[in-house]
């Protein structure tokens, strides 16, 4: 059973995924680090929205039946845990206060988790206007 997402949780996804993001950039910015190291937190975000993004497409692609190679959907996994293991590494060996640390790896998170709900909003929405679309160009 399909179900469009309400526009409730639709802008509070994108809310959370912009705030998410927002937070984590702005650290970044004001963080008192060499620009490599910025490079490597901003390129693991990056990583970990696609590859989040891609996990949840190829989990639901299997749920409703469309067809995804194992290669794909374990590479899927592969990258979203290696996306949270490379900053767990990094945090882990940076020269940040504690409290740092965890503003980047909850901002983090927050992104992960909000760019899966709005992908899938996303998703719920195309599926239920496919009917309408379908039923306007019969007639």
């Amino acid at each position: 059973m399909n179900q469009k997402p309400s526009n409730a949780f639709v802008a509070a996804s994108w809310a959370t995924l912009l705030t998410g993001i927002t937070a984590y950039m702005i650290g970044l910015w004001n963080a008192e680090m060499m620009l490599n190291e910025k490079g490597y937190y901003f390129t693991v975000l990056m990583y970990g929205l696609f590859s989040a993004i891609s996990l949840q497409k190829s989990v639901r692609d299997q749920l409703e039946g469309i067809p995804v190679t194992n290669i794909y959907y374990g590479l899927s996994w592969f990258s979203t845990i290696l996306a949270v293991v490379l900053l767990t590494v990094g945090l882990w060996n940076a020269d940040l206060l504690l409290s740092e640390k965890g503003f980047y790896a909850m901002s983090f998170l927050l992104s992960l988790f909000a760019s899966i709900a709005v992908q899938k909003n996303t998703r719920d929405s195309l599926v239920n206007e496919e009917p309408v679309k379908k039923n306007a160009e019969v007639y």
